[in-house]
């Protein structure tokens, strides 16, 4: 069971957002509980030398799948870095309205076809891309991965290549050995690995967990410890809303102190 105590300090495994509009910033001030931003991953870029030796040439692909502003940026980093020119018939098939928006950093956005998933989950654009069956797609991903995408394309019998453009390595979080938090959200399985990569002892207690996405769920579940909160839900569709849904059910049974 999960600690009764109050919630009053949760540590989320991010970047702190840019923008002063963040939901995470209102969600600190109505709830009146203290939100920390640690990034528990970082990324290292592929340079062109090793991805050459993936003999993948990217303008034989006339479309290509993204699920990440990661792959976005290394996608078109390497493409700069090969010389290759990026045609503007190229399709662009993302997993969130965001990650579509995200490409404007790179083309012109109105000039080009691109879809997007309306849930957030690239599997519901399945059927879009059948629609696109004749496209040679290319999948720029992480040294790990998940599989369910090109599994999926090889389901439906559609041309793909897969591109290994970055690695998700863990950070150093050995100053954090000595803070405690009631909350940590987690928005991917790398964040998991990081967790124990860098405290091997970790044991969970009263301490909750969040997580967004049934993988990140699967991982935290697989490395024995407790899931509080996860999200997306029809409840909550953004973390935001299952963290102050939560928070709110929790503080209002909780007892006064820290925990």
């Amino acid at each position: 069971m999960a600690s009764m105590m109050k919630i009053k300090k949760i540590l989320v495994s991010q970047p702190k957002p840019e923008s002063e509009k963040s939901p995470y910033f209102e969600l600190a001030e109505k709830n009146n509980v203290k939100i920390d931003f640690r990034s528990f991953i970082q990324i290292e870029s592929v340079p062109a030398k090793e991805f050459r030796q993936e003999r993948i040439d990217l303008l034989a692909h006339t479309a290509v799948i993204f699920t990440s502003k990661h792959a976005i940026d290394n996608y078109f980093r390497i493409a700069d870095e090969m010389r290759a020119c990026i045609p503007d018939s190229m399709k662009y098939f993302c997993n969130s309205e965001a990650t579509a928006n995200y490409l404007q950093k790179y083309i012109v956005y109105r000039k080009r076809k691109i879809f997007y998933s309306q849930t957030g989950k690239l599997l519901d654009l399945i059927d879009t891309i059948k629609k696109h069956k004749e496209e040679k797609y290319l999948v720029p991903v992480s040294s790990t991965h998940n599989e369910e995408i090109p599994l999926k394309l090889e389901e439906i019998g559609v041309k793909y290549s897969k591109a290994t453009l970055y690695r998700t390595v863990s950070s150093d979080l050995s100053d954090l050995a000595e803070v405690n938090y009631d909350v940590l959200v987690f928005y991917s399985p790398s964040g998991i690995k990081s967790l124990f990569q860098n405290f091997p002892d970790f044991v969970q207690n009263g301490t909750m967990i969040a997580t967004w996405g049934e993988q990140t769920a699967k991982a935290v579940e697989e490395a024995g410890l407790r899931l509080d909160i996860q999200a997306p839900s029809a409840a909550a569709p953004s973390m935001t809303m299952a963290l102050e849904n939560f928070i709110k059910d929790h503080n209002k049974n909780g007892k006064n102190g820290n925990s």
